[in-house]
């Protein structure tokens, strides 16, 4: 993991522009008001072996508490946010974007307002779905967590 590249990644996107419409983009996928950046992904892991799994699953969680620490310096220790809760209410009501997504695919993130962007950012691991390859995320968004 290339820590500096990352931290340089989360800031260009908290001034990036939105995307009009939902979609693939550079970094990963965007979408009206969010950019959710794929900073490591365990591409040919779909599937896989549950024990190579779990192996990056662990190193992802690492990298993710490195960031965390790095961004925590800058914006405060926060704590954990437990998105299971999140997943729980979009069968009830409507949870915007990217909300919605993240609970669908990670149970834990690191969430702060990024001062003086207007937008907030999270760092996570993308490990709910077994049949899907794992990420270590970026997400930079508009919209204030649910």
């Amino acid at each position: 993991m290339n820590i500096a590249r990352h931290i340089a990644l989360i800031d260009e996107l908290c001034f990036r522009p939105f995307p009009a419409e939902h979609g693939p983009s550079d970094v990963g996928i965007g979408g009206p008001g969010y950019h959710v950046a794929a900073l490591e992904g365990s591409h040919g892991l779909r599937g896989g072996d549950p024990a190579e799994r779990a192996v990056v699953v662990d190193q992802y969680e690492k990298y993710r508490d490195a960031l965390y620490e790095r961004l925590a310096s800058r914006w405060g220790h926060t704590d954990p946010w437990n998105l299971q809760t999140v997943l729980l209410r979009t069968e009830m009501e409507e949870i915007p974007q990217p909300w919605a997504m993240l609970s669908a695919r990670a149970r834990v993130a690191y969430l702060w307002e990024a001062e003086g962007t207007g937008r907030w950012v999270a760092v996570t691991v993308a490990d709910r779905d077994e049949t899907d390859e794992v990420q270590l995320l970026a997400v930079v968004t508009e919209t204030d967590p649910v």
